[in-house]
């Protein structure tokens, strides 16, 4: 069985200033391992929001370091160093609307503030990329809504078979007929 790689990358602007400590990478690779029985390996990195660097390490994520599943957090808001949807956007070779369109309805459950969210993904050849919000609450409840989704997109994309333990997450695949 093929071992699935999938990218974790925190986007911060104190990330440059080499005074952060990543709790949000962390929480997203503390879910998925809840999330999979099924072995991965995951390709961590913290980097500033330039768009520049993002567009960089997902290129790299995907092409090179042969990541079925990008996941970013951070750099999702209206402030104007937030880029992370347009780095996703810039590299994608198709956009998946329904992800950011599901992650902010579940979102406006817990917080009126969501519609300031611009959570998206993107295809780029044989990764899908997530960007999620910052907070690690906030990405639990995004992933939670938009997980079950995953395993079956990345089958669609000939990518690794992901295994979930069911009790915690029960991904969506149709029944072969």
């Amino acid at each position: 069985m093929t071992i699935a790689k999938i990218g974790i990358v925190t986007v911060s602007d104190r990330a440059s200033a080499g005074i952060y400590e990543d709790i949000s990478g962390k929480a997203i690779i503390d879910t998925l391992n809840e999330y999979l029985t099924s072995e991965w390996e995951p390709v961590y990195q913290v980097i500033p929001d330039e768009k520049d660097v993002i567009e960089s390490t997902l290129i790299k994520m995907a092409d090179d370091d042969g990541c079925c599943l990008i996941v970013t957090t951070g750099g999702t808001g209206p402030a104007k160093r937030d880029v992370t949807p347009e780095a996703t956007e810039a590299v994608c070779d198709r956009m998946m609307p329904g992800f950011g369109e599901l992650m902010r309805a579940e979102s406006l459950k817990f917080v009126p503030t969501a519609i300031l969210s611009r959570q998206t993904a993107g295809l780029r050849d044989d990764s899908l990329i997530v960007n999620l919000p910052g907070k690690p609450k906030s990405i639990r409840e995004c992933l939670d809504a938009v997980f079950p989704a995953i395993p079956y997109c990345i089958d669609l994309m000939d990518g690794p078979f992901l295994v979930c333990d069911e009790a915690v997450i029960k991904p969506f695949r149709p029944k072969a007929k």
